[in-house]
């Protein structure tokens, strides 16, 4: 028999949202940045560049409208669970409530239904968390397709021989590509539609005819 104290767990446990999982996949703000020496850079290296592919996507308009329109999503899939995750808290609580005035039986049958339903509500979570993933996934994965051109575009328009990427920790300025990398990112594309993936289980697939019985 399962006890009182069982669906109180159970219940709280479904009660995780989407945004959970999802800000993980989110940037976090940076923290305030101490006040550092201004840097005195040496002369320009012929032939070697640099440019930062996340300073490009966040300072781009594409990249911005990204974030926003996931934060939309996001919000989206939490709207929609939450009524099933007070639809179970509450039910949870009802059972408790009443468990002194049911019959085992009656108690037991609730509590089967109930745990059946805050399963499914845990899978779906789980399955939405999974949803926004691949879908900011294959958003940066556009945004970066239309950036690539633009970067080899500056790489040859340069005359670079070596291009360095997001690790450099300083680079003098002639030699970084980053700030027209976003212009032409920005020239490029601003927007693109794009909505929540789904990875909702496919359709059984039909039954096979019957086969014809050969004619005599």
């Amino acid at each position: 028999m399962l006890s009182r104290k069982t669906f109180a767990v159970a219940a709280a446990a479904v009660i995780a949202t989407v945004a959970t999982a999802a800000s993980a996949q989110q940037p976090a703000a940076p923290a305030a940045a101490a006040p550092v020496q201004q840097l005195r850079h040496g002369a320009a290296i012929p032939g070697l560049c640099a440019y930062s592919s996340d300073r490009t996507i966040a300072g781009s308009e594409v990249g911005k409208y990204v974030g926003t329109r996931m934060k939309q999503l996001i919000d989206e899939a939490n709207a929609e669970l939450k009524g099933e995750d007070t639809a179970v808290t509450n039910e949870a609580k009802a059972l408790d409530a009443g468990r002194a005035t049911m019959t085992p039986d009656s108690w037991e049958k609730r509590a089967a239904d109930l745990q059946v339903r805050a399963n499914a509500l845990g899978r779906k979570k789980e399955q939405r968390s999974r949803e926004i993933q691949l879908t900011e996934r294959k958003a940066l994965q556009r945004v970066l397709q239309e950036l690539d051109p633009v970067v080899v575009g500056l790489y040859q328009q340069r005359q670079c021989s070596i291009l360095l990427g997001d690790g450099v920790l300083a680079v003098a300025p002639q030699m970084d590509l980053t700030d027209q990398a976003i212009a032409g990112l920005n020239a490029k594309i601003k927007t693109f539609a794009f909505n929540r993936e789904r990875l909702d289980a496919p359709a059984a697939a039909p039954a096979p005819a019957p086969a014809t019985p050969p004619k005599r």
